[in-house]
């Protein structure tokens, strides 16, 4: 557009010169036509012959001038060419609706991995085949390789678009290894600002480490491999200092000792999240055992006072101090094996490696009960044990909505208790939680699963993987 201002011309004096000049030219003209030809015997009939045509011709010039400079652009005008800073699915034109004039109701967050040609024009090859999907590209990332480049996008597009579609026309495109899944609104935040969360997360809390790689890496199985069992056999676990990395397969060594172990069949790692999980684990290593020290004072309902906290390794002596004051029937429900091999557990349960321990605590610092969230693989374990002199008391209870809590907010769709059908208080509290519960006995141990978000929310959506071309 173009302002009042700028669209008035400057006025010049020799331009009036020039019309007047013109006008007494014409008018020296037509006297002198008029006088030649009003002198024939049909001068006066070709005098007015000429004058209609001349207001004729007139009429004329002033409705077509009117018109070109007055009417609206033409569609090739609105749309806009490909080499000139649009797309060929620009080019077909904006609608009402937004693009090519559909309206679109909603749209759908997708994350895709494509590798392609680490050639000039082989990523403008792409984003001009989602432009013509009407795919919004969000964020995008690079990792490198020896051989192509794999880009990894964060995308919105129209809810109509099927992952099979969106997978074809990438692949037209000259994507290879296509990957392609479901995203949420916890993806939109950035890379970096996201790598900063975790390592904060993990410089407060050693047992963040394992739940860290996970987010980071995406959908993955972490297996913490320890370097001595719990019988006390050395377990030959161990990796190099820098780690290895196989395709699907990454080991990483462990500061505590042993193996931390990603595992991602679906999908191989690049360079780039092989050394950012480096990171994280150095990150770990340097820092070296912690566990925030939080308590909370609660009271009994006998008026009792008792305090919960975080628990790990320097627990180990009071511990097995609880041990020896639990019975034998107590021990059994809780380790479901020999008691006497209950001790060799508790070294591997208070690492923070394997999960967090809560840790209940008398007015006069003596340990009566123990709750802990263990991290197995892609699932996560609930476990309880309360001294027979503090049980039926409502802290088993308390532990557990506590353990799920702590379960929910690293981001668990479930967790799971094994225990026995005559262990009803660790029944009743499960039932307590009042969360959806599965129940399966095999071989006389009973596995209640609870479900920490919806049965449509937990399943996860079915990703589309492209053939390799």
């Amino acid at each position: 557009m173009t302002s009042a201002k700028s669209a008035r011309r400057p006025h010049h004096w020799r331009r009036d010169l020039i019309e007047l000049a013109a006008l007494f030219t014409a008018v020296a003209v037509a006297d002198a036509i008029a006088n030649l030809i009003g002198h024939q015997p049909d001068g006066p009939y070709l005098l007015v012959a000429s004058a209609v045509a001349l207001v004729a011709t007139a009429a004329f010039h002033t409705w077509w001038a009117r018109r070109h400079s007055h009417a609206p652009p033409s569609d090739e005008a609105d749309a806009v060419p490909v080499g000139a800073g649009g797309t060929e699915g620009e080019a077909e034109g904006v609608g009402a609706g937004g693009v090519a004039g559909v309206e679109e109701t909603g749209t759908t967050l997708w994350r895709m991995r494509t590798t392609v040609l680490d050639a000039p024009g082989s990523l403008a090859a792409l984003c001009t085949a989602l432009a013509g999907l009407r795919v919004d590209i969000l964020t995008l990332q690079t990792h490198p390789l020896a051989e192509g480049t794999v880009d990894e996008f964060l995308l919105r597009a129209p809810a109509s678009l099927q992952a099979q579609e969106l997978s074809r026309r990438i692949a037209a495109a000259g994507g290879t290894s296509t990957w392609i899944e479901r995203a949420d609104a916890h993806d939109l935040v950035d890379t970096p600002t996201r790598v900063l969360s975790l390592a904060t997360r993990t410089a407060l809390d050693a047992a963040e480490l394992p739940l860290a790689l996970r987010q980071l890496l995406g959908r993955c199985t972490i297996h913490s491999l320890p370097a001595v069992s719990v019988t006390g056999r050395a377990t030959g676990q161990s990796a190099p200092v820098e780690g290895v990395l196989e395709e699907t397969v990454m080991r990483l060594r462990d500061p505590s000792g042993g193996v931390i172990s990603v595992e991602r069949p679906y999908l191989p790692f690049t360079p780039t999240e092989f050394a950012r999980a480096r990171a994280l684990v150095e990150l770990d290593a340097r820092l070296g055992p912690r566990v925030p020290r939080s308590e909370d004072v609660l009271t009994l309902p006998e008026g009792n006072a008792i305090t919960v906290r975080r628990a790990d390794r320097a627990d180990l002596a009071a511990a097995r101090a609880m041990h020896d004051r639990c019975s034998q029937n107590t021990l059994g429900l809780r380790y479901h094996g020999p008691v006497a091999d209950a001790d060799r557990y508790l070294d591997h349960l208070l690492s923070p490696r394997f999960g967090r321990t809560l840790a209940v605590q008398t007015a006069s610092g003596r340990l009566v009960a123990l709750g802990h969230l263990l991290w197995d693989g892609d699932e996560t374990e609930v476990a309880l044990l309360v001294e027979d002199d503090w049980q039926r008391r409502g802290i088993g209870s308390e532990l557990l909505r506590r353990l799920v809590a702590l379960a929910e907010e690293a981001g668990c769709d479930s967790v799971y208790a094994v225990t026995q059908s005559r262990n009803t208080g660790m029944v009743a509290a499960m039932r307590a939680l009042e969360l959806p519960l599965d129940y399966q006995i095999e071989e006389g141990t009973l596995v209640i699963t609870a479900r920490l978000t919806s049965e449509e929310a937990a399943r996860p959506s079915a990703p589309t993987e492209q053939a390799r071309r």
